[in-house]
């Protein structure tokens, strides 16, 4: 059999391109490698799974060529309207599998259209809150706005990650392999608190029916009802309370800088989206969910 992710599931129209356009040996063991280095080099599953589709699509498309053999020519006639993401999924295999120059890197790339995130009022995270009424969904909500985390590490966080003692919450799992530090909500620990009387978790502190972390789908489902039940029209997933657990600190006065280390951003560049500078140390930042009526 071809090789593909397994936890694709194969749509009929995806399952005939297979069979239209099988891989020669020579590809086969190129995607084999990819996979492999991907793994290898402690990619995120949404990053391994984005590259393996572009590069694998690419494959296919070459039919008998060779990818080994592919130019950087040949690469300016492929998927315009997903050719960053192609750009890098190629990048890495010359520049990585097979260890070759920056052959790609001059590629011309599409402009990305600088929007603006969609961002929620504090009275609309407040509605959403207060209108979910499972203890579970609402302590997960109220975690993802608190300390402004992607989908990924909320679902990972696990019950030593709380630091009550400190105040903090340890983010063990950041994009990139990366941790950071962020601080514990006053309002979140004795949600929390209350939460783990009720629920007794195990390892993580969102677990799943049968143990282990919270599926991210479930996570994203929970919000996007919350949101019709407080009749919130804003397009987003759990990245809107990220969005706006950012946007809020910078209304409150806090430093896009420490805001950077906050969200775990490596470039300045990405945070300023939510641009505006004062003067704020880390240890005294309050976080938005403590200055929210919940009661």
């Amino acid at each position: 059999m071809q090789p593909l992710l397994k936890t694709e599931k194969i749509s009929k129209q995806r399952a005939d391109m297979l069979l239209q356009f099988p891989l020669n040996k020579d590809n086969l063991q190129a995607f084999t490698q990819y996979q492999e280095l991907l793994q290898l080099k402690g990619y995120s599953p949404q990053t391994l799974k984005t590259y393996c589709n572009e590069f694998h699509l690419l494959l296919r498309l070459l039919g008998k060529g060779k990818v080994s053999g592919m130019t950087k020519e040949g690469g300016r006639c492929y998927s315009a309207t997903r050719l960053n993401t192609a750009i890098n999924a190629l990048k890495f295999y010359f520049e990585q599998v097979l260890n070759r120059g920056r052959e790609f890197y001059d590629l011309p790339r599409p402009k990305k259209p600088k929007k603006l995130p969609t961002v929620l009022a504090e009275s609309e995270v407040a509605r959403i809150i207060l209108q979910t009424k499972n203890l579970k969904h609402r302590a997960l909500l109220m975690t993802a706005y608190s300390a402004g985390l992607r989908v990924s590490e909320l679902v990972k966080l696990r019950i030593k990650d709380i630091d009550p003692g400190r105040m903090m919450i340890h983010i063990r799992e950041g994009k990139g392999g990366k941790g950071r530090m962020v601080p514990l909500s006053q309002t979140l620990l004795e949600t929390l608190r209350i939460y783990y009387q009720q629920y007794k978790p195990g390892e993580y502190l969102f677990e799943g029916e049968n143990g282990g972390p919270y599926s991210a789908r479930s996570a994203q489902e929970i919000l996007k009802k919350a949101k019709r039940w407080a009749g919130i029209q804003k397009k987003g997933s759990i990245h809107l309370l990220r969005h706006s657990y950012a946007t809020h600190l910078l209304e409150a006065g806090t430093d896009v800088r420490y805001i950077q280390v906050l969200l775990g951003h490596n470039s300045l560049k990405t945070t300023l989206r939510y641009t505006h500078v004062s003067k704020l140390k880390l240890g005294s930042i309050q976080s938005p969910l403590d200055r929210l009526k919940l009661e």
